[in-house]
């Protein structure tokens, strides 16, 4: 058990200190130089129930994206040869439902699961809440991970959604891991959480156990119609904070840079590879969200010296 107190003598750290202690930490478990690419595709767009106050796909603001139905497995299949090809050892799938239901829908999903992994990729989905049922199902389908990030901290978490509970979110990773799927669990800074919120959310996810295979790191973007759009954006030294310490209290979890990274510089991104950070997201939308073109994510990585990790991890 690590204590919270605990966490926030790492989290406190003078920042070079810091820096310098989640590299070891990193390159003791890590090839420091090597980035697994992933790609991220929304195979079923808008129109989600939930509240949660980040969202552009939630129902309940007009943000301009439109509801689209369940892609079919022959455009999903079709989409992640191409992520393949440039890149992507990694292929997960994102639907806006608030949680899975038995059904047709379901079944689809199950199959297309079944069709990417055929293509030799990492299969990771990130379909709302499941039972423990629909967890084993997707197990025998060949599914790798699932993604149900728990957002903030415990105590923040009903200022930015209400539709759900915090209990709902640790139900859901409990039946993934039960089901003997790795889990990628995190969440998004910047939404007007303080130094303890995220002290505390860094204190939930290290205390998982065992600890999750993937933390995801997001920064919030701000979309038009949500309630958080007018947030200013995070200072990045708090970013490096959270990545450091997640990598110095989860030394062996893949550390994932997902939505925000438009906002990181180049140099920025550097910082947060250095002391932890080992897989981002290619392509130019992250499920609705802008992120960078994979062309200038290929010329950063040249510019770094960094490369693309091939292998599943």
């Amino acid at each position: 058990m690590i204590t919270n107190k605990q966490v926030a003598e790492v989290y406190h750290l003078p920042l070079m200190d810091l820096v310098c202690k989640a590299h070891e930490v990193h390159k003791e478990h890590f090839d420091p130089m090597a980035i697994q690419a992933s790609q991220l595709l929304s195979i079923k767009t808008g129109g989600c129930p939930e509240n949660c106050s980040y969202c552009p796909q939630s129902a309940h603001y007009d943000t301009g994206i439109e509801k689209q139905s369940l892609m079919s497995i022959k455009e999903v299949t079709k989409l992640a040869e191409k992520a393949k090809k440039g890149g992507a050892s990694r292929f997960c799938m994102g639907a806006a439902w608030r949680e899975v239901k038995d059904g047709p829908e379901f079944e689809q999903v199950i199959e297309t699961v079944k069709a990417v992994k055929n293509l030799d990729l990492e299969v990771c989905c990130t379909l709302g809440m499941l039972n423990s049922d629909q967890a084993t199902k997707l197990k025998k389908a060949g599914l790798h991970a699932y993604n149900h990030n728990i957002d903030t901290s415990k105590s923040y978490y009903s200022d930015v959604i209400s539709t759900r509970n915090f209990e709902d979110r640790m139900r859901t990773i409990q039946n993934v891991r039960d089901a003997g799927i790795t889990v990628c669990t995190g969440g998004i800074l910047g939404m007007g959480e303080t130094e303890d919120d995220r002290i505390s959310f860094l204190e939930t996810l290290v205390n998982l156990s065992p600890q999750p295979e993937s933390i995801t790191i997001n920064t919030l973007v701000r979309t038009k119609g949500t309630p958080l759009e007018s947030l200013k954006e995070i200072d990045p030294t708090i970013v490096v904070r959270v990545v450091a310490s997640a990598r110095i209290l989860a030394p062996k979890s893949m550390i994932r840079l997902s939505a925000g990274r438009m906002d990181r510089t180049e140099l920025e991104q550097f910082l947060l590879f250095y002391v932890g950070a080992n897989s981002i997201f290619l392509g130019d939308t992250l499920l609705t969200s802008p992120n960078p073109e994979t062309d200038i994510d290929k010329k950063m990585f040249e510019n770094l010296d960094l490369s693309f990790n091939q292998e599943n991890v």
